[in-house]
């Protein structure tokens, strides 16, 4: 995948383990389904940008 070569997505897939192993052993189960849902979604929205064909701007 090209974004796995982009720093940001580095960085938000970082995040998003870390998340989770912050999370580990929350005992609030919809609060930590949806903040490591949420933090998921960074990278995979990322790399669903860089999959699409568009006009870039500059």
């Amino acid at each position: 995948m090209k974004c796995e070569k982009l720093d940001v997505w580095k960085a938000s897939a970082r995040l998003s383990a870390n998340v989770y192993k912050a999370f580990k052993s929350c005992n609030d189960f919809g609060f930590k389904d949806q903040i490591t849902r949420s933090c998921l979604s960074i990278p995979s929205n990322i790399a669903e940008g860089m999959e699409k064909e568009s006009v870039k701007f500059k």
